[in-house]
């Protein structure tokens, strides 16, 4: 691919798809938040192992999102990451507690003992779902920040993006970020849920965890129906000639735009709800995880492509719309591009190896006398 308007939206597909990777595999923090309640120790010891085995793959994903986003649309690293650091930096200090949590809930001479880990677990579930929602929210509700590249030779202070000075709480006090912070949360409570019901053999943690499905995924789907009504009656900013126009309706026009994207989304939708449905009221089923965990993919999925494609700001500036960032003014070089679209190419055996390394692991559903036996314990 030589053109650059072709890679560019390459590019931002590969981001849409990590992005629907990472929500599905939010499942492991909204497991995070299920380990109290009512579950006897062996069940959350259960619980926290089902959950150990798959948690890097939801810190990798969103290392290599951030990643992805550094090397093909540069301008939206140093502009969100660099100017919202207060909304990151708790991201991410939420997901580097978890990691060390991990490492250390079941060391021996462990001072603190496995509840203080559980509460960092606790903590990565909730902060970590729901400031990823708002930082997502951005990109439809806008961020407060300027663009001038003309700072960047200013030898006094070359910085091209200038951030709000409360650098990303702006953002944590936006409601309609909120909104779909809050969705997030619930949702990853919803998949965590499922997802205890098919790798753990465990009939009484089985029925909780159908009731906690049902009573998660009603309130999801009830914040979820209230984003996207007011995300398609929010406005936004399309490039058109290079010049920024704002448009009412813009997410409407968008997907109503393209009618592919409208059918995946309405599949996504119906699967989730499936999942849902099924999963709370047919006992002996246990693959509701893998129906709402693809149709959470197929909805992000969508929602990215909305947010980017036909000139859309996917970062626009509620300050200034002409600095809204969109995929043509926030990328790198055609060089750059090009050369990172032949690496590219290496994604599906990586994806591959994931899925032979999840069907491995999850071969036998965890039980109370796998944990008695299993030397190795998170």
């Amino acid at each position: 691919m030589n053109n650059i308007e072709n890679l560019q939206a390459y590019w931002w597909l590969l981001i849409a798809v990590l992005g629907a990777a990472l929500v599905f595999l939010l499942f492991v923090q909204g497991g995070q938040t299920l380990l109290y309640g009512k579950s006897s120790l062996a069940q959350r010891q259960m619980m926290v192992n089902s959950l150990g085995r798959k948690w890097e793959l939801t810190f990798t994903t969103l290392v290599v999102f951030g990643g992805a986003f550094f090397a093909s649309f540069p301008l939206f690293y140093s502009t969100s990451f660099g100017g919202a650091y207060w909304l990151w930096m708790l991201i991410l200090l939420s997901f580097v507690v978890q990691a060390f949590s991990y490492e250390f809930r079941r060391k021996n001479g462990n001072l603190y003992g496995t509840r203080f880990y559980d509460g960092l677990l606790m903590f990565n579930g909730i902060v970590g779902c729901t400031l990823l929602g708002v930082a997502v929210g951005t990109f439809f509700f806008g961020a407060d920040f300027t663009v001038q590249r003309s700072s960047l030779l200013d030898p006094a202070s070359p910085v091209i993006s200038r951030w709000a000075p409360t650098h990303g709480l702006e953002a944590i006090a936006c409601w309609k970020n909120l909104l779909l912070g809050f969705a997030v949360f619930f949702l990853a409570r919803t998949l965590g849920a499922m997802y205890f019901i098919n790798n753990i053999a465990d009939t009484a943690l089985s029925e909780r965890m159908r009731r906690q499905v049902l009573a998660n995924g009603l309130v999801f789907a009830v914040l979820f129906v209230a984003f996207v009504v007011v995300l398609m009656l929010q406005g936004g900013v399309r490039f058109i000639g290079g010049q920024a126009v704002e448009e009412p309706n813009i997410y409407l026009h968008n997907l109503l735009g393209m009618w592919w994207a409208a059918a995946i989304f309405l599949a996504g939708v119906l699967a989730v709800l499936y999942g849902i449905f099924r999963t709370a009221f047919c006992r002996g089923w246990r693959c509701g995880i893998w129906w709402a965990g693809i149709g959470t993919a197929a909805v992000v999925l969508v929602l990215f492509l909305i947010a980017g494609y036909a000139g859309t700001a996917y970062l626009p500036s509620v300050t200034d719309p002409s600095s809204s960032l969109s995929i043509a003014n926030s990328s790198s070089s055609l060089f750059t591009l090009r050369t990172m679209s032949y690496v590219s190419v290496l994604i599906p055996f990586v994806l591959a190896y994931i899925v032979y390394v999840w069907a491995k692991m999850n071969a036998k559903p965890i039980t109370e006398t796998e944990m008695a036996e299993e030397p190795h314990q998170y």
